[in-house]
């Protein structure tokens, strides 16, 4: 429904077009407003309110009436149904007493009315949680981490891989395998990458993504972060998409041509393939959510004299054969803003995360 103040200004809009020049259907299509519309609103006899509140619509006559709604009150009050959902009472009632009082949905309805729809057991009240959403505008800002299995000499045996991702960059800032998962191993690699990325305290905290496992959570990692100045940030209970990024890089590990999905015969031997994994995907996989730069490019601040040199190489190219360009070159550029789980609406929701998923790979 139009607001009577909104209308007034609507008719006001198109009359004002119409007086310049304006055809009125052209006027009322800039308003997505049909020219029917338009003459009720300005018909004197039409009251210009929208009468559909105030208009009197006859009775239902499948409608409840008083005693039947008592009654159903009467029942899901009663000791013996007191504790069963709708969805069991009428069942129930239908093959013991042989009567049937009303719908599932009419008895919610009647007892939400009647303020007795509330959540029942002991069990904890469903929480719609408010997703967690950072920003980084230049590298050391949010970083985010996880660990992963990664196959061992035997089947059954695997190694955890311990890993922290720049959100700006994407650059693995710090990496290490362990036989076992634990804070006090998530700790030690927390301290590495600080020291690596020399992270300090007088400079804008730097928050730490994670999902919410044991290791995440442990005393040895939050006395670390606290004394290192970082600030910790959790992802949603039970919801998988929180941390993409770091999921994201685990599926580019495992799927490079010489991983070893046989398993590796010792964490040495681990090792050695991460830190082989570490040094292209740094400084030579060009990112396709970094519009194919390295990491390290984009880290070190290099994107913008990059991309400067491209524009220009596809300009030549434009001038040398333009029959070949249809359109524009191709935009060579980066967003300075760069988000985990950023806020959206509702209406929104499938297609940016579609987009999401095409810059996470």
């Amino acid at each position: 429904m139009i607001p009577t103040s909104d209308r007034k200004i609507a008719a006001a809009l198109i009359e004002e077009a119409i007086q310049n020049g304006a055809r009125q259907f052209m006027a009322c299509r800039e308003l997505n407003i049909s020219e029917r519309t338009f003459s009720r609103w300005k018909n004197p006899a039409t009251p210009l309110e929208d009468q559909r509140p105030v208009a009197i619509r006859p009775t239902p006559s499948n409608k409840l009436t008083p005693a039947e709604r008592k009654e159903i009150i009467k029942v899901v009050n009663s000791k013996k149904y007191q504790s069963l959902p709708p969805s069991q009472i009428v069942p129930r009632l239908a093959d013991e007493e042989g009567r049937y009082i009303a719908s599932e949905s009419s008895i919610y309805r009647v007892m939400k009315e009647a303020g007795m729809n509330n959540h029942r057991g002991r069990s904890s009240k469903p929480q719609k949680r408010t997703i967690t959403s950072h920003k980084a505008t230049g590298p050391n800002q949010v970083w985010m981490w996880d660990i992963t299995w990664l196959p061992g000499p035997v089947k059954g045996f695997h190694y955890y891989l311990y890993l922290i991702l720049d959100l700006y960059s994407r650059k693995i800032v710090g990496w290490e395998i362990w036989p076992e998962e634990s804070a006090q191993n998530a700790s030690i690699l927390v301290r590495k990458a600080a020291l690596s990325e020399t992270i300090s305290t007088a400079k804008q905290p730097l928050v730490l993504h994670s999902d919410n496992g044991s290791p995440m959570k442990g005393a040895s990692l939050m006395e670390t972060l606290q004394k290192l100045g970082i600030v910790s940030s959790k992802s949603r209970p039970r919801v998988s998409n929180d941390n993409p990024y770091a999921e994201s890089i685990f599926k580019t590990c495992k799927y490079r041509p010489d991983y070893p999905y046989k398993g590796f015969k010792s964490i040495p031997e681990a090792r050695q393939w991460v830190l082989e994994f570490t040094h292209y995907y740094n400084f030579e996989h060009c990112h396709s959510g970094l519009n194919f730069l390295t990491p390290n490019q984009r880290h070190t601040g290099m994107d913008k004299e990059i991309f400067s040199n491209r524009t220009a190489v596809y300009e030549a190219a434009r001038q040398n054969n333009p029959n070949r360009w249809t359109k524009n070159i191709r935009k060579w550029a980066l967003e300075n803003e760069v988000w985990l789980n950023p806020e959206k609406d509702e209406s929104n929701e499938t297609n940016e995360t579609n987009e999401t998923n095409k810059s996470v790979g």
